[in-house]
Parts: C-alpha cells; sequence; structure tokens
C-alpha cells in the first residue's frame, strides 16, 4: 500500500470516529432529553404516593388488593412472565432480544402502586426497566440497526438512573459494567455520560436534588483500619450473598407453590401487610430512605437488614414492581451501622461503607460502587470504599440479584468462564 492509500484509508477512518461521535451525541442528547423528563415524572410520582401512604399509614392493609390491580395489567397487557431488568440484560448482550414498550408503562404504574400501599421495595430498578425501554424505543424511531440499539438501549438506562438518583458518572459505569462481569462496554462511554448529565440537568431543573451523606465520624487511613474496613468487607459479602439468597429462593417458593398469579400477588401482600403488624413499624415499607439516613448518622437495630431481606423478597417475589437496589442500600447501612463498632469502627463510617459494599456485592461492579461512594459522601474517606468494594466483590462469588448477569471472566483468575450468576 502506497502513501497516498495510507493517507486516504487514514482519512476515511478518521471521517468515520468523527461522524459516529457527532451521530451519537446528537442521539444520547434525544435520549437524555426524553429520559430526564420520564425520570422526573417517576421520581416525583414515587415521591408523591411516598408521602401520601407516610401521612395514612393505614394504606398498608389495602396492599393486597393493590396487588390484584398490578397483576391484571400484567395479565391484560400480556406481560404475564416479567423477566424485569434480566429482559434488558438480555437486549444488550443476545441477538434479536425484543423489549416491548408496553413494559414502560406496566413498571411505572405498578411501581407507583406498591409504593402508594407499602410493597417494600426501591425505584432504582424500575428505573433501569423504563430507561431501557425508552432507549430501544428511540433506537426503533431513528430506525437504528442492531448493534446500536443495544447502545441505545444502554444510554436510556443511564439517563433514568441518572435523572432519579442524581449519580452521573456511577449511572454510566454500574451501565456499562453490569451487562456482563468481567468487561466493560466501552463503545457506550460517549452516548451514557452524555445522556446521563443531560437527564440529571434536567432532574435539576426540576428541582430534583441528588443523593448525599455526611458521614459524621472518620478514621485516619492506617494498617489497623485497613484490617477492620477488610472484615467489614467480609461481612458485606455475606449480607449480599444472603439476599440475593433470600431474593431467589421467596421468589421460587411462591411460584411453586401458589401458580395463580392473582393469588400469589394476594398472599403475598398478606403477608407483608402481616408483617408490617407484628412488627410494630413501617419502616419496612418503601424504599425506608429515613431508616438509611439513621443509619448512615449511627442510629440502627441490629435486625433491620434481616426484617428488609424478607420482606422485600416477598414484595417482589410476590409479584408487585419496584427495585432491589435501595432495599441492598438499607441492608448495607444497617447492618454496617450494627457491625463496625463490634469491629471498632465507628457507627456512622461503617454504615456508609455498608451501604456501598452491599451494593457491590449483590450487583458485581466494583468500579461504579467506588464512583457511587464519591458521589454519596465525597472522596475523603474513597480508600476504605474502595477496600470494601473489592472485597465484597471477590468474596460475593457468582451471586447476583439480577439471573441474567454472566460472569464473563473469573473473579479468581484472568480466565474466560462465561458463567450465569446465581
Amino acid at each position: 500500500m502506497n502513501i497516498k492509500q495510507e493517507l486516504k484509508r487514514d482519512i476515511k477512518d478518521t471521517r468515520e470516529y468523527v461522524t459516529t461521535f457527532i451521530n451519537w451525541t446528537f442521539l444520547s442528547c434525544f435520549v437524555g432529553v426524553a429520559g430526564g423528563l420520564v425520570g422526573v415524572m417517576f421520581y416525583k410520582s414515587i415521591g408523591f404516593v411516598t408521602g401520601i401512604r407516610l401521612a395514612n399509614p393505614w394504606l398498608v392493609y389495602f396492599l393486597p388488593f393493590a396487588g390484584l390491580v398490578i397483576a391484571f395489567l400484567y395479565r391484560i397487557l400480556d406481560m404475564k412472565k416479567d423477566p424485569g431488568t434480566n429482559l434488558l440484560i438480555t437486549a444488550v448482550v443476545a441477538h434479536h432480544q425484543h423489549v416491548p414498550q408496553r413494559m414502560a408503562f406496566l413498571i411505572f404504574t405498578a411501581t407507583v402502586i406498591t409504593h402508594l400501599f407499602g410493597g417494600s421495595v426501591g425505584r432504582e430498578s424500575a428505573s433501569l426497566q423504563l430507561g431501557g425501554c425508552c432507549g430501544n424505543g428511540i433506537g426503533r424511531l431513528f430506525h437504528l440497526n442492531e448493534h446500536d440499539r443495544k447502545l441505545i438501549t444502554m444510554c436510556g438506562m443511564s439517563a433514568l438512573f441518572s435523572a432519579v438518583f442524581g449519580t452521573p458518572i456511577t449511572a454510566t459505569v454500574f451501565v456499562i459494567e453490569f451487562i456482563s462481569v468481567g468487561i466493560m462496554h466501552y463503545s457506550a462511554l460517549v452516548p451514557c455520560l452524555t445522556a446521563a448529565y443531560i437527564a440529571k440537568l434536567i432532574a435539576e431543573a426540576f428541582h430534583i436534588e441528588a443523593e448525599a451523606y455526611v458521614i459524621a465520624e472518620a478514621v485516619p487511613f492506617e494498617l489497623i483500619s485497613c484490617g477492620k474496613v477488610l472484615l467489614l468487607g467480609a461481612a458485606c459479602a455475606l449480607a449480599g450473598i444472603l439476599f440475593c439468597w433470600v431474593l431467589h429462593t421467596v421468589g421460587h417458593a411462591l411460584h411453586d407453590h401458589i401458580e395463580n398469579d392473582y393469588l400469589r400477588i394476594f398472599v403475598g401482600g398478606t403477608i407483608v401487610v402481616l408483617g408490617t403488624v407484628l412488627v410494630g413499624s413501617n419502616d419496612y415499607n418503601g424504599t425506608g430512605a429515613a431508616v438509611i439516613e439513621h443509619a448512615i448518622e449511627g442510629h440502627a437495630v441490629w435486625y433491620a437488614f434481616l426484617l428488609k431481606m424478607i420482606f422485600t423478597a416477598v414484595t417482589l417475589g410476590a409479584g408487585y414492581k419496584g427495585g432491589e437496589i435501595v432495599p441492598s442500600f438499607f441492608i448495607g447501612a444497617t447492618m454496617g451501622c450494627v457491625v463496625g463498632p463490634l469491629l471498632g469502627l465507628p457507627a456512622s463510617l461503617a454504615a456508609g461503607l455498608g451501604l456501598v459494599g452491599v451494593f457491590c456485592a449483590v450487583v458485581n461492579c466494583p468500579l461504579a460502587s467506588i464512583i457511587l461512594s464519591v458521589e454519596l459522601f465525597g472522596s475523603e474517606c474513597m480508600p476504605f470504599f474502595a477496600i470494601i468494594c473489592v472485597v465484597s466483590y471477590m468474596l460475593s462469588g457468582p451471586f447476583s440479584l439480577y439471573s441474567s448477569q454472566k460472569l464473563l471472566y473469573s473473579k479468581l483468575r484472568p480466565q474466560y468462564i462465561n458463567q450465569h450468576t446465581m
């Protein structure tokens, strides 16, 4: 090949990179605006119904009947077997995977209903599903090919996560990291980050503030304190494994023993109501945001994380909709607040570490988890957060919230294994 031909090839390659960059910047801005607006509607709706429920605690008694409405909606719209976030993971890694747009309406409506009547769920996983549907729909609107539609689906997931939670960098890295454990989809960096920041700006325009916490007491970065954090990381891994096991076991048990959707969701809702009455507290209904804040202030009861596991597993296993991520925050913060002082760590610091550590253990995303710690708590204690993330990631083994997530590369050695999580 002569110099002239090489020059033409280089110019052609450069033009392709520039054209692709411009195209994806435009598309991701479009997704960011759409995702931001949908995210604002979702966030405001959840906040509105949560306020109603907190002002009227008796609404929880109607959770079983609300479940019948959710089951009816999923049945008449032919989404009886709803794989949730697992479908979006499959849509990114598999060929010709269809994402039905009615899924967006269903997850939005069902999550709002679940929160109104006190189901023990979060909102971030629901936002991932909403965002994936929005991105996939925009991909169809612009007639994108299959590979580009995978990217724009990830783009939508980042946008909604960022709008709802206010952490754009975490939203970007999380989406490109959690699809397949062991690899990063770097081609999605530009579109996902652009969409995430656009969505965050739109959310801020509607006065939605990013989540942020303050650690009341830190400790110096010393060998002994690192050892204590390492032990807490092992506890986070165990808590994450237990949460995944309880979530999957309860879900399978309810489906195996109660085949009828209406009966299953009614029974599950009744169990949550009875549990709320027996506990004598509404702390385990909804997201439990107030409990998380109290834990990071240094106050939590020792059994809170166990009860949250059970309440969330029954709620989601029965067929109610929402997310598992904020419950993992609840579990990690309350567990850390209790276990940390036993190891000689301040309760507030241990709660923050536990929040991020359990999240990392159940989603298998150490880089996103480290970034999340900075966006939530600032950078002062980042070395400790880095330690707890890598420890909880490795010790959590093949467990995950999402059964469609794959361990492409082993956590133990640089070896391709292509194994489904548990």
